[in-house]
C-alpha cells in the first residue's frame, strides 16, 4: 500500500522550514510521495487575505521541481467554493484508493483545530502527522480523551519508523524531527521592509521570482 503525505496551508511564501519537513517526513515515514496544497484562503483565518493563490502554487512548484517525490496539488484551487480540509480529505479519499494518507499541519493549526469545520472528523478520516516547532508549546489538553488515545509521540526518535501493515492508520503522530524555524509572517515582513538576509530563507528560484514580481512589496 502506498503511503502519501498531503501538507495544506497558505505557504505565503513557502520557505526552507516548509522544504525541510517535506524532506524529512518523506524519510521518516517511509512516504512514497509529498504533496503540498496551497489554499485557495484558509477559511479559519479570516482576518487576512493571503497572496494570489496563483502566486502561491507558482511559487511552491518552484521550490519542488527538483524533487521526485515531492509535488504541489491543485486540488483546493480548483475547487474555491469546497475549501474546508474536510472536504479536501473526503475527495483525497476517493481520488487515492488503497492507500495510507497522511494529513501534515504545524504545532499551530494542532492547537487551533477546535476552530476547523468538524475538526473531529477531520482528525478520525485519516493518519495526521504534527510537526513541532523550536520554542513552540504544543499541547492535548485542548482535545477529547478519545483523540489523546490515538497520539503517539515520536519527539526525540530520529529514525525511521517502521509502521508495519495496518499500523498509523488514523493516528497522530507528534514529530520533532524538523528544527527549522522559519516564519512566513516574519519573512513577509522582512521583504517588504527590505531586511537584509532574507534570501536564504526560501529556495533561490522562489527568491527570484518574489523580486521579479515585487510578491510582498
Amino acid at each position: 500500500m502506498k503511503r502519501i503525505a498531503f501538507f495544506g496551508g497558505s505557504f505565503d511564501p513557502v520557505h526552507n522550514g516548509h522544504l525541510s519537513i517535506a524532506q524529512r517526513l518523506t524519510s521518516l515515514f517511509g512516504l512514497d510521495e509529498f504533496v503540498f496544497i496551497p489554499a485557495f484562503h484558509a477559511p479559519h483565518k479570516p482576518d487576512r487575505r493571503p497572496t494570489s493563490a496563483y502566486d502561491r502554487f507558482a511559487m511552491l512548484s518552484l521550490a519542488t521541481r527538483d524533487e521526485t517525490r515531492i509535488s504541489v496539488s491543485k486540488i483546493e484551487l480548483e475547487l474555491p467554493e469546497k475549501p474546508y480540509t474536510v472536504e479536501t480529505l473526503e475527495r483525497l479519499k476517493i481520488d487515492y484508493p488503497n492507500t495510507r494518507i497522511f494529513f501534515v499541519m504545524g504545532a499551530d493549526s494542532w492547537m487551533d483545530i477546535l476552530t476547523w469545520r468538524e475538526w473531529e472528523k477531520v482528525l478520525a478520516m485519516v493518519s495526521h502527522i504534527v510537526v513541532t516547532r523550536p520554542g513552540y508549546e504544543i499541547g492535548f489538553d485542548h482535545v477529547t480523551g478519545e483523540i489523546r488515545e490515538r497520539i503517539v509521540d515520536t519527539r526525540n526518535n530520529n529514525g525511521t519508523w517502521d509502521l508495519g501493515p495496518g499500523a498509523g492508520e488514523g493516528r497522530i503522530y507528534i514529530t520533532d524531527a524538523v528544527l527549522v524555524d522559519v516564519s512566513a509572517t516574519e519573512l513577509r515582513k522582512e521583504i517588504k521592509d527590505g531586511v537584509p538576509g532574507w534570501h536564504g530563507q526560501v529556495p533561490a528560484e522562489v527568491a527570484k521570482y518574489i523580486e521579479k514580481y515585487q510578491i510582498y512589496k
